[in-house]
């Protein structure tokens, strides 16, 4: 039975993946900062609670993610994946316009955390030929006015992902783009986007709402939990589209 951590898990494309990741028959350990959101998840998908682990956490404090792992390890002996999905986009603002403090957290969640994970768990996933699933962005190659930090934070995880390839060659290490997901991030964008966003952008995000064009965390919840289970190591240091046709493969191959 693999073992999966996935952050981020109490809410939106995070539940979703760790949902399906028990319906596969993995065990999963849940993460982020709201304890109540992700008991309840638990008892759901896992009424048993067997093959589910709840550890509330801030992915930002490294001493916190070290506890996750070695709660991980405590209770299943194995740490085979991490699905790294914890993510903020404030602030949202121009470059001159944004607050430094609020900067400087989007980077600790969004970069410091996955490399925390990520390093007090490589020993794990080495013993395990395990995988790392790094949750980025389609602003990680285009930049995405008002959305300084979270692009190039988000950027760097895409190399994170890249430089532990080379690294950890019997690590499968991905950066997976998830689409335009319905979740709590596009609330961010549609309530404080006007002000920190060029007008045009902010309204397609606006429209792909109101059009109901927005992807329910399933579908790409699906292809995350699918690779964190079966990537090919051929497929390490790349960054995949949740749709890509060969993810969309594994996909049926393992969950049709």
């Amino acid at each position: 039975m693999n073992v999966i951590l996935v952050t981020g898990a109490s809410r939106g494309l995070g539940a979703a993946t760790a949902r399906i990741l028990l319906e596969m028959g993995a065990a999963v350990v849940l993460t982020a900062r709201s304890a109540g959101a992700l008991d309840a998840l638990a008892g759901q998908a896992d009424p048993g609670g067997e093959r589910s682990l709840v550890v509330p956490a801030d992915v930002a404090d490294e001493s916190a993610c070290q506890k996750v792992i070695a709660a991980a390890i405590e209770r299943f002996g194995q740490l085979d994946g991490l699905v790294n999905n914890a993510g903020v986009l404030q602030p949202v603002a121009a470059l001159g316009d944004a607050d430094p403090a609020q900067w400087r957290q989007n980077i600790a969640v969004n970069l410091l955390g996955p490399y925390y994970l990520i390093h007090h768990a490589l020993p794990h996933l080495r013993a395990g030929r395990g995988r790392v699933i790094n949750v980025s962005t389609g602003a990680a190659i285009n930049p995405a006015p008002g959305w300084s930090a979270y692009s190039v934070a988000k950027a760097a995880v895409n190399m994170l992902a890249r430089v532990l390839a080379e690294e950890a060659p019997e690590v499968v290490s991905l950066a997976v783009r998830p689409g335009v997901v319905d979740t709590a991030m596009q609330e961010t964008i549609r309530e404080e986007g006007a002000a920190g966003m060029p007008a045009e952008r902010h309204r397609r995000f606006v429209r792909l709402h109101e059009q109901g064009d927005l992807l329910p965390p399933e579908l790409p919840g699906r292809a995350l939990a699918a690779l964190a289970l079966h990537a090919p190591p051929a497929w390490s240091g790349e960054f995949l589209s949740w749709d890509d046709p060969k993810v969309a493969a594994l996909v049926t191959r393992h969950t049709a």
